[in-house]
């Protein structure tokens, strides 16, 4: 019994001293690697930058009163259409007391000049009639008693015009009739009535009373940085997103870059413009937040490799190629000619066919 257990510890030992051995000559062997392989293929390579902003229309009008006073009525609302000419609100005009009382006092020297211009052209008619005085002196006195006749026609508008802010002669030209200046869409319409408004004047920009645009031409509005300012020009195709519809791209071209930058978070900012182009089945409102697509970059049926597998060192690129992969895989260092780059793919312009096998990242075990 004694001699089996002997037997056995000894086994039991030997066992240990055997796998320890193994272990370690496993351990002190060297590590193989073993690598994905990747090939060129032919595609279509392209750059592009993203700039953010704003799709709005390409002018925004201001309507401003002409007179001061109070909004009488408004007849128009935001969202409507509008026809230059048209009538979007009333303005109420609040005349002065002073004012009042010079014009009404003009009227009255008017009427007074008016009769007395009246009796002294009777007394003429009379004369003339019994020839005791000329024709001349007759016309004479028929023009002074017109022209009182037209001052007192001028005073009394003068007065209308302070009270009213329009005569009846001129209702068509009402200044208190707020108008449209242009066809459009009305954007706003910041007033209500019983609002008081102001003319425009040197110390004031005035009240407006709408805004109105016309939104069959837009433009995007926004912002790239200077980095990429240099390689854009005017003219150049722009693909624009709108978030608020999903789905759907618009085409337009860039016709505007800000010659001067603006300092934005540490960064030198350029604004630019591009003319949307909307379908008529499109409704798009102003202020819509819009990502702008310029393509800076463009490479066609070009030889690309996924960028990991390029090594950058200095000016020069290289890839690894595959020579053997038996009895475990050898790749050759070799100088490639790498062209443009969209962030994931690289051009390849010389070194490389669509043959070769290249080194790509590890494999996981």
């Amino acid at each position: 019994m004694k001699k089996i257990l002997k037997i056995t510890l000894l086994v039991l030992l030997a066992a240990g001293i055997i796998g320890t051995f193994v272990f370690l000559w496993m351990k002190s062997r060297p590590k193989v690697t073993v690598y994905d392989t990747v090939t060129a293929e032919v595609t279509d390579l392209q750059k592009t930058t993203v700039a953010t902003g704003k799709v709005e229309p390409r002018d925004e009008i201001l309507i401003k009163p002409q007179i001061s006073g109070i909004i009488d009525e408004v007849y128009k609302e935001a969202g409507q259409t509008i026809r230059k000419g048209e009538v979007i609100a009333k303005v109420k005009v609040i005349p002065e007391l002073g004012q009042v009382n010079s014009a009404e006092s003009r009227v009255r020297i008017a009427q007074i000049n008016e009769n007395q211009a009246q009796t002294d052209f009777d007394r003429i008619d009379k004369l003339f009639k019994d020839k005791l005085i000329s024709r001349e002196d007759f016309e004479k006195s028929e023009v002074s008693l017109k022209q009182a006749r037209e001052e007192v026609q001028t005073a009394k508008d003068a007065l209308e015009i302070i009270k009213e802010g329009i005569t009846k002669n001129s209702a068509s030209l009402s200044s208190t009739l707020i108008r449209s200046t242009i066809d459009g869409l009305i954007l706003d319409v910041p007033v209500k009535a019983g609002n008081s408004v102001i003319m425009s004047n040197t110390f004031n920009d005035g009240t407006t009373i709408a805004t109105v645009a016309n939104m069959n031409d837009l433009i995007f509005r926004g912002k790239i940085d200077e980095t990429e300012v240099g390689r854009i020009h005017e003219g150049m195709p722009v693909k624009l997103t709108i978030g608020a519809l999903q789905n759907l791209t618009f085409e337009a071209h860039l016709e505007y870059i800000s010659p001067k930058g603006v300092e934005e978070n540490g960064a030198n900012q350029f604004e630019i413009k591009a003319a949307v182009i909307v379908p008529d089945s499109v409704q798009i409102r102003s202020g819509y937040s819009a990502n702008a697509e310029i393509v800076l970059e463009r490479a066609q049926k070009a030889l690309a490799v996924p960028e990991s597998v390029i090594e950058f060192n200095g000016d020069s690129t290289f890839v690894y190629i595959l020579t053997d992969s038996v009895p475990e895989q050898k790749f050759q260092r070799k100088q490639v000619i790498a062209g443009m780059s969209n962030g994931i793919k690289i051009e390849i312009k010389n070194g490389v066919t669509t043959k070769d096998k290249l080194r790509g990242a590890e494999k996981k075990k």
